[in-house]
């Protein structure tokens, strides 16, 4: 049986998740075997889409939670939450 692992983040970056950065996310989490998914104020959303990214509506200051179904994509989890913790190098 898999087991999800889950991580929270801020968003830091100035802009919050926008149209690059939503894409930096998605082209990272269609690598993954399985869903990657982005949680905010209970609305869950296909991380691999930079348009369900996007509808979070996601600025400067909001906590999301991203999870992965498959412990196997782990990695791509801990590149996500590198990617977003460092405000996306803006």
């Amino acid at each position: 049986m898999d087991v999800e692992l889950t991580k929270d983040v801020m968003v830091v970056n100035e802009l919050g998740f926008h149209a690059r950065t939503a894409a930096q996310i998605a082209k990272l989490a269609q690598n993954a075997s399985s869903g990657i998914w982005i949680i905010k104020d209970g609305e869950k959303v296909d991380a691999s889409s930079i348009i369900d990214i996007l509808s979070l509506a996601c600025g400067k200051g909001s906590r999301v939670t991203f999870t992965v179904e498959n412990q196997s994509d782990a990695t791509i989890l801990d590149d996500i939450i590198k990617l977003v913790e460092s405000g996306f190098g803006e």
